[in-house]
């Protein structure tokens, strides 16, 4: 299926056919990233995806804990209440 480059103000943009983003599933934010001379579009990626699984697995192998565990203070400031 071909397509046209047009220019959209200062950029420039490419017609997607409608059958191409139907087959795709592709809608809303995307990436689009160049290799060599194809460019690659794919739904963007979202940044914690896939964190709350991560951090349910963590905490049934119990990796979880606080790395530094119960370390005493060094100081009787951090246990003294503070005032302003």
């Amino acid at each position: 299926m071909k397509s046209r480059i047009i220019r959209i103000g200062k950029s420039h943009a490419i017609r997607t056919p409608k059958p191409l983003l139907e087959q795709t599933g592709l809608n809303g934010e995307v990436e689009v990233c160049a290799d060599g001379n194809t460019l690659i579009i794919r739904p963007a990626a979202h940044p914690r995806a896939g964190w709350e699984a991560a951090f349910k697995e963590m905490a049934a192998r119990g990796d979880d804990a606080l790395l530094n565990g119960d370390v005493p203070s060094l100081s009787s400031w951090d246990e003294e209440e503070w005032e302003w």
